[in-house]
């Protein structure tokens, strides 16, 4: 996909990832490095790299958001944030030492315990 295509592309899925992220919480790795592999043609590192940048501004702009109505902890986020940004740099360096199968598969295991352990809480929050 090039040239007019892909801009419609980007800028629907850029909204949509935006309103996944602020809806959700999620955004970046669930939803935008799948769409960047399998429909832009990314390798997994590239669409790795491409989503970290792309999470900065949808997680500043909804985080804004929510603050200003009186949600979340900032102590915490700051917090979490600053020991996150050291654990990336280690995220980075092992996802650099891996060859790019190996990336993908380690993200699909990810996406999918994730995926299985939230309809699990979800389903059992429901019954209750």
């Amino acid at each position: 996909m090039t040239g007019p295509p892909l801009y419609v592309a980007l800028i629907s899925f850029g909204v949509l990832a935006g309103v996944t992220s602020g809806l959700l919480g999620v955004g970046g790795g669930t939803v935008i490095v799948p769409f960047l592999t399998l429909a832009v043609g990314l390798s997994q590192h590239a669409a790795e790299a491409t989503s970290l940048l792309v999470i900065l501004p949808t997680a500043i702009a909804a985080s804004f958001v929510l603050r200003h109505r009186g949600v979340g902890d900032l102590g915490l986020a700051l917090r979490l944030g600053l020991y996150g940004a050291v654990g990336s740099v280690l995220g980075a360096l092992l996802a650099l030492a891996l060859p790019a199968s190996t990336l993908r598969i380690v993200f699909a295991i990810f996406v999918g315990l994730v995926g299985l352990r939230l309809t699990r809480d979800g389903l059992s929050r429901s019954r209750t």
